[in-house]
């Protein structure tokens, strides 16, 4: 069983339109399981199977609002309830103001909840005055009135984010064009202009980590100078797709087949990443689908 101390339960609420989903989403990003539109009382056991889930269940977001409809009237009790008998949670309270939440509902042409055959003023109006008494026990509160979808993002990483989950996931992964290129790759780099190591006889089978590949195809200046600028183009481009909250980013290094020159590429950038601190991962696609003799991991 999970001690307390590993448990964290964030629970979102507050008004219609004011961005509750997308903070989710941010927080579903920082690795937290989440539930929305749980009615109020079932938050405590709720809560209470989560910790008892061994580990597996140990950072929870639970999205209540007024779209539980009755159940929300026992929410301000159930809040009260955990409060005195030290159940450990944090309430997030999503605003915005009135002309902004008119101007998304317009522009999405959904109903208010509060008030779906009347004037979305009139909706907002009675969820601020349902809202109030939960408002006032709130833990934090984000007004998204002037905020872009990349500055809430920042704030939920700021609040409820780690070390570890923050990093931005770089995925470096070597590919040969023959069998296709990766669908999901945000950056393709070819370096088929590079010297080829297949036509080598004593280097065909062997892959571009071998060191006796990796000298080959490093000794040439095209080479070294396309790594020169292959390195400063990164060192500036990874600083801003993690300004600009990007979670995750793939580069593809392909070669003809995928097995010498992406490979050893793809090698001298996964460690130039490592070695900058950041969170990379390697991946040689099509490696294993040439005839490989040597390999070195």
């Amino acid at each position: 069983m999970q001690q307390k101390e590993d448990f964290r339960l964030i629970i979102v609420t507050g008004m219609s339109g004011s961005g509750k989903t997308q903070a989710c989403r941010n927080l579903e990003d920082l690795g937290y399981f989440c539930v929305d539109n749980l009615p109020p009382v079932f938050i405590p056991k709720f809560a209470e199977l989560c910790m008892h889930s061994a580990g597996h269940v140990s950072r929870v977001v639970l999205v209540v609002d007024t779209r539980s409809r009755e159940f929300f009237d026992t929410f301000v009790h159930v809040l009260k309830q955990m409060d005195e008998e030290n159940k450990a949670f944090e309430l997030l309270f999503m605003e915005a103001s009135d002309e902004v939440i008119i101007r998304r509902y317009k522009e999405t042409r959904r109903r208010h909840p509060m008030a779906p055959s009347s004037r979305i003023s009139e909706g907002i109006n009675m969820e601020r005055e349902r809202l109030a008494g939960v408002r006032n026990k709130a833990t934090y509160i984000i007004d998204t009135s002037a905020l872009l979808k990349t500055e809430l993002k920042q704030k939920i990483v700021r609040l409820f984010g780690d070390a570890y989950v923050d990093q931005m996931n770089i995925n470096i992964l070597s590919f040969g064009f023959k069998f296709g290129m990766p669908l999901d790759a945000d950056m393709v780099l070819d370096v088929r202009f590079l010297p080829n190591p297949f036509y080598i006889e004593k280097m065909r089978h062997k892959s571009g980590a071998v060191p006796e590949v990796a000298q080959y195809i490093a000794k040439w200046p095209v080479t070294q100078q396309f790594m020169e600028k292959l390195d400063d183009l990164v060192n500036f481009l990874i600083p801003q797709y993690i300004k600009e909250g990007k979670s995750q980013l793939v580069i593809a290094i392909g070669c003809t087949g995928g097995m010498h020159r992406s490979v050893f590429i793809a090698r001298h950038l996964f460690d130039l990443l490592k070695n900058r601190g950041y969170l990379a991962n390697l991946e040689h696609r099509d490696l294993m689908k040439n005839d490989v003799y040597e390999h070195l991991q």
